[in-house]
């Protein structure tokens, strides 16, 4: 059976817009730019800084240790040289549900909130952030719970009792009602300002600084750490960040009514079967394990980390099978990243462009590469790049368009940069940082090299490498020699036009059920 439902991407879009109060009347006549947040002046702006990245975290304890836990501790020696945390998605697992918030973000990130040091007192829609910390919207933390799931789980049945003592797939009442719970945490949840007063207050006293683009947020860390919508943009440093919420431009293109797509539709059915029996499989092994046993509880986290995986590509399979003729396609969002794109290039203070979000078009992680929505966003995000390109012209001076792009959903830690791809996503750096928590993935057989078909059949195909990785940490070895090397990245920006990024990855691994903290040698670009 599923774990988990993804809501269709038009209940998302809709549903977030309700939650930030999209264009009210009271926010247009304001002048308000609902995208855009500044730094309070406690935020130093030199043009050299550094910041922390993070991704797909948000898990508990796996079978009595918590890496992510780990990882945040590590990341403590870090907090006051740098300016702030980006993370990449995938806060909460496994259906982003407000029950898990307390034990799978507040109690790991402690530190980085206030009144941290009591964090059973911190409620989830309540957080408040001694230092600007950034997320974008992961998959799972959109996810809900199936209707059937929901009744088994109200009738207390033997499979709630494996999932929870056994495998512990964090799966508790509810999910995150399309994305609520994460609007609750981390936005500006104007929709539970009901009196227009309070509406106009609220405006007046958080939506302040005054910018190119009209009024902005006001992110003020230690009082008001909120942000604006699920998509958004700041400056620092002189460089451009665009935080995007992927989840809404990933929907799989139709398959042909041809014989191909109909030969595609079986494989494709008869697969989700052969997973559904993989499943199978495991809950029955998993079932005979026992949790106290070191080497059995080990066994159960790769358990959990297989079931995750299979659910992850039985939904991928599921949205190509029923991918409608004309798929829902966040092209507002697109747009948006299109002209702040093309006014970062016309900003002369700008020296720089960073994007994150949470599917990465470019990976080497053993399922990703192929999968339907992989190709989708890769596709929206080249044609977004490719005009831009024909906008700017000559202004990049040979540049590549954007300096660094920062991804999650793949749990590793992988460094890449693109070559000759055909479009204007060529020669960046792609640093996909999703390892910093959640169970680890390992690299595809077919190693770092990333090939796609270029032509078609009347005029020829081609096969062109794309992109190359330099650097992938994820999980690896056999048995009792098995590693799992969680991570996170600091990056520091250097002065200059166009700016040095040297990127220093960090690894907390544990080896005989003890931690050991490393820290890989930086690279620069």
């Amino acid at each position: 059976m599923k774990f988990v439902s993804d809501p269709p991407i038009s209940a998302k879009i809709r549903k977030m817009k309700q939650r930030v109060k999209w264009q009210d009347p009271l926010i247009v006549e304001r002048d308000i730019d609902q995208t855009r947040l500044v730094f309070d002046e406690s935020v130093a702006d030199s043009p050299e800084f550094s910041f922390l990245v993070v991704g797909d975290s948000g898990s508990g304890s796996h079978q009595g240790h918590s890496p992510q836990r780990q990882i945040a501790q590590q990341m403590l020696a870090h907090r006051d040289d740098c300016r702030f945390v980006l993370h990449t998605g995938d806060v909460i697992y496994l259906v982003g549900s407000s029950e898990y918030y307390q034990n799978n973000f507040i109690s790991p990130y402690q530190e980085f909130l206030v009144g941290g040091e009591k964090p059973h007192k911190i409620a989830y829609d309540q957080m408040v952030f001694n230092q600007p910390f950034l997320p974008v919207l992961g998959n799972h933390d959109y996810y809900d719970l199936p209707v059937v799931y929901g009744v088994l789980v109200q009738l207390a049945l033997p499979l709630r009792r494996l999932l929870r003592s056994k495998i512990n797939l964090d799966v508790g009442w509810h999910g995150s009602f399309q994305g609520k719970a994460y609007a609750q945490a981390f936005l500006d949840y104007l929709k539970d300002i009901d009196d227009q007063e309070e509406l106009v207050r609220h405006l007046d006293r958080y939506y302040t600084v005054s910018t190119d683009t009209g009024r902005c947020l006001r992110y003020t860390p230690g009082d008001f750490t909120r942000l604006p919508n699920r998509y958004y943009t700041f400056r620092n440093g002189g460089i451009d960040f665009f935080g995007l919420d992927s989840n809404t431009f990933n929907a799989p293109s139709p398959l042909p009514n041809t014989k191909e797509g109909d030969a595609l539709r079986r494989q494709l059915a008869q697969r989700l079967e052969e997973l559904e029996q993989q499943k199978e499989q495991i809950m029955q092994r998993a079932g005979e394990l026992n949790p106290e046993i070191p080497e059995d509880s080990d066994q159960l986290d790769d358990h959990r980390a297989k079931l995750e995986q299979i659910e992850e590509i039985q939904l991928d399979i599921e949205k190509k099978l029923n991918a409608d003729k004309s798929p829902v396609t966040d092209f507002e969002q697109l747009s948006w990243l299109k002209h702040k794109l093309i006014q970062s290039w016309n900003t002369k203070e700008v020296r720089g462009r960073v994007i994150f979000f949470h599917h990465p078009p470019y990976v080497t992680e053993a399922t990703k590469w192929e999968q339907a929505q992989t190709m989708e966003i890769r596709y929206h995000l080249r044609q977004v790049l490719d005009e831009v390109a024909q906008e700017v012209g000559e202004e990049t001076q040979g540049r590549p368009l954007v300096d660094l792009v920062l991804n999650g959903h793949a749990h590793c830690l992988e460094y890449l940069k693109t070559g000759d791809t055909g479009h204007a996503d060529s020669h960046i750096n792609w640093i996909v940082c999703g390892g910093s928590g959640h169970s680890l993935r390992r690299q595809r057989v077919e190693g770092g090299d990333l090939m796609e078909c270029f032509g078609n059949e009347q005029e020829g195909e081609e096969m062109r490498q794309v992109a190359r990785s330099h650097l992938y940490v994820g999980r690896y070895g056999h048995g009792s020699k098995k590693r799992r090397p969680y991570s996170f990245v600091r990056i520091d920006v250097l002065e200059g036009c166009p700016p040095k990024f040297v990127v220093r990855p960090f690894i907390s691994e544990r080896i005989k059920h003890q931690w050991s903290d490393t820290a890989l040698e930086p690279f620069e670009f």
